[in-house]
């Protein structure tokens, strides 16, 4: 947890309008940005803030337990930082986001962290603009990790772990027999097509005399 000055603290306590919210913007390739609801570019603990992001904090929940907690945010693109052509290519999904306050007229004081989370989500509006949603970190407790184990494949047509080109009107059910019979695939088939079946399983011991655990 990041220590606050008590100069800061003051700012922050005192019956002052000069607060503001700032948020760095981590990219999952390593690209770093900062917002600001101020109205001109600062410096806050050595990151350039942009001004005019018209980012609205919708709404900023923690939990105490296991749950994630949940944000929400809105904002325009008209900050050069957030490039329309970036956000249709989804380079902000999944970005690290750092909320924090600050004094605008003191920011060599640094600024107080708020909340901490990921955008899971970035949807672009008929009006030119965005929205988010935002999770705690703890969401990533709840990501899935590894693979299924199921009968039908887990790939999907045409891509890396697939290997086929897909052409115009091909679809796939992802049975092992389409991929044996239609596309001569089986190499790479990413399902388990001789799993047992709940069947088997609740079939219960084989009636008869025990021959070493064979039905």
């Amino acid at each position: 947890m990041k220590s606050v000055s008590p100069a800061l603290k003051a700012r922050l306590d005192g019956a002052v309008t000069t607060i503001c919210l700032g948020w760095k913007l981590i990219r999952r390739d390593g690209v770093v940005i900062g917002l600001s609801d101020h109205d001109r570019r600062i410096v806050v603990d050595g990151l350039e803030l942009h001004p005019g992001a018209s980012l609205e904090a919708v709404r900023l929940t923690q939990t105490t337990d296991l749950r994630p907690g949940q944000a929400e945010i809105r904002g325009a693109l008209s900050a050069d930082a957030l490039s329309e052509s970036d956000l249709e290519a989804g380079l902000w999904n999944r970005a690290r986001v750092e909320v924090f306050r600050f004094d605008w007229t003191t920011p060599e004081l640094g600024g107080l962290p708020v909340w901490t989370g990921l955008l899971s989500e970035v949807v672009q509006r008929a009006d030119g603009a965005f929205s988010a949603e935002l999770v705690s970190l703890k969401a990533e407790l709840e990501r899935p990790v590894g693979r299924r184990i199921m009968r039908h494949c887990d790939a999907e047509l045409g891509d890396r772990r697939c290997g086929i080109a897909p052409g115009q009107g091909m679809r796939c059910d992802q049975r092992f027999e389409t991929c044996r019979d239609v596309f001569r695939n089986t190499e790479n088939f990413r399902g388990f097509p001789h799993l047992p079946g709940p069947d088997f399983i609740l079939a219960g011991p084989g009636a008869g005399p025990h021959d070493g655990g064979r039905r």
